[in-house]
């Protein structure tokens, strides 16, 4: 199909049935209008930067340091709570002897 139309069709229910079932449509685009509007966009700040000092972009180092931190944050809670749950009298039987 060409850019800008779509087709559909619906269903019904048995008290309240729809004659046109099925539908062929177009979107029409100003795109004059779009264009005018466009240009009185601002632009998105930026709320967090990746760049070092020399301009290199670190994005995906700040992503996997976040991760690993979030990772070892967890295996710490859960070293903790496993602790805590064997050292009550009753929790313990909620971990597996093996």
């Amino acid at each position: 199909m060409t850019q800008g139309f779509f087709v559909g069709a619906v269903s019904d229910n048995f008290d309240e049935r729809i004659k046109q079932k099925i539908f062929h449509s177009e979107i029409v685009v100003d795109t004059a209008k779009i264009s005018a509007e466009e240009k009185n966009y601002k632009k998105i700040p930026d709320i967090r930067c990746f760049e070092d000092e020399d301009g290199n972009d670190r994005m995906l180092e700040t992503i996997d340091s976040n991760y690993k931190n979030i990772k070892a944050e967890i295996l710490k809670i859960i070293s903790i709570e496993m602790e805590r749950i064997s050292n009550d009298p009753d929790l313990q039987h909620l971990i597996s002897k093996e």
